[in-house]
């Protein structure tokens, strides 16, 4: 069983910076998908940023500029560097892992990020 745990959320004043680490349990280069969702409060979980096994990354527009993804095989870790950020960027943050496009992917239990202004 593949475990994901997410860390480096918080409260933060709007314009701010967080980054956000998600830790697996396996070798990180053998999931084709790796990235980050979040779930807003009142709302349905949405993708923020993904990457595939071909080193593309895809980022929602809301993000984009403002987000980076990154990773260290090394530490079998990925994270998500948030600047700039908004009240409308609070939510739960989660990572998740896809072995392939056929089988459900595995979910971290996701971190807290609140925005104020």
């Amino acid at each position: 069983q593949v475990q994901l745990v997410e860390s480096g959320g918080g409260l933060v004043q709007a314009g701010g910076s967080l980054n956000l680490s998600c830790a697996a349990s396996r070798t990180i280069d053998t999931f084709t998908v790796m990235g980050w969702h979040r779930q807003p409060p009142g709302k349905q979980r949405e993708l923020v940023a993904t990457r595939s096994y071909d080193g593309s990354t895809d980022y929602a527009v809301s993000v984009r500029g403002r987000f980076t993804f990154s990773r260290d095989n090394a530490k079998n870790t990925v994270y998500l560097q948030m600047n700039s950020l908004k009240p409308e960027d609070t939510a739960v943050y989660f990572c998740y892992a896809s072995d392939d496009l056929y089988t459900p992917p595995y979910w971290g239990r996701g971190t807290q990020v609140t925005v104020y202004s």
